[in-house]
């Protein structure tokens, strides 16, 4: 039987110099599209253009900044050759600290990239799957803490649950445009940002205590349901939240606070 599934031929990524971000971006490169990758980390950005060639274009930039954003899509509509027909919003930002030693600045800055960063890139991609009138889909990578209370990460608990509750909006107001928005939330995942709880021994040793499946997910392990949700295989699927975490939310969270 042929597979009569569309992958992503259009994307726009998040994060995409690193972890889930490029796990996703290699993902969709190899199953035929192409990629306007957009990250903080030029450096780390040119090294994928190196690997991939065209089919992955770097744009420096924060994605908490409207003109950027805008920039940012402008400029995939041109390189990748038409209006975006998906966006993985990936970029994330972990400043862990107790409620009382948290900063009013590293709170801002942990919602900042983990909420308003996906408010812009959906505000800005949607309007070019609009214009371009063949929909599309978005999947926002949230995390397991939109469920789950995170010891000593409060915004970023905070700014995942608003992630998900986002989502189920923009399901809601981009479906008349045959545009649908589901979200992935991970657990625990082997990335840079995650690198001070992985090489934590007595994190790691109350993690797998508690883990059902005792090992940190591989970002490949997220990007194929990602790119799964933004295929045409899912073209049912739409405001839902996808789970991806080895059962880990079954498990419990090691309390982070007592190895600051």
């Amino acid at each position: 039987m042929t597979n009569v599934s569309t992958p992503p031929q259009r994307a726009l990524v998040t994060g995409a110099a690193s972890g889930i971000g490029k796990a996703i971006a290699t993902e969709v490169i190899a199953q035929g599209g192409r990629v306007l990758a957009f990250d903080l980390d030029a450096e780390a950005m040119a090294l994928g253009a190196k690997e991939f060639g065209d089919a992955y274009v770097p744009f420096a930039g924060s994605v908490t900044d409207p003109e950027v954003v805008e920039e940012a899509v402008a400029h995939a509509e041109v390189q990748l050759e038409g209006p975006l027909d998906s966006l993985f919003n990936v970029a994330g930002a972990l400043r862990p600290a107790p409620i009382v030693d948290l900063t009013v600045e590293d709170w801002d800055f942990t919602i900042d990239v983990v909420l308003r960063g996906v408010f812009l890139c959906t505000k800005y991609a949607a309007t070019s799957m609009i214009a371009g009138g063949k929909g599309g889909a978005i999947v926002n990578i949230a995390s397991v803490n939109a469920h789950m209370p995170l010891y000593a990460g409060s915004a970023y608990a905070a700014g995942k649950a608003g992630v998900e509750m986002f989502s189920k909006n923009a399901a809601l107001e981009l479906a008349r445009h045959d545009i649908r928005v589901n979200t992935v939330l991970p657990g625990l995942v082997d990335t840079p940002m995650a690198g001070f709880i992985i090489q934590n021994d007595g994190i790691m040793g109350e993690f797998n205590e508690n883990a059902v499946i005792k090992r940190p997910a591989n970002p490949s392990e997220l990007a194929k349901p990602s790119v799964f949700l933004a295929s045409s295989a899912a073209s049912y699927v739409t405001g839902t939240s996808l789970v991806v975490d080895g059962g880990y939310e079954i498990g419990g969270y090691p309390d982070l606070s007592r190895y600051l």
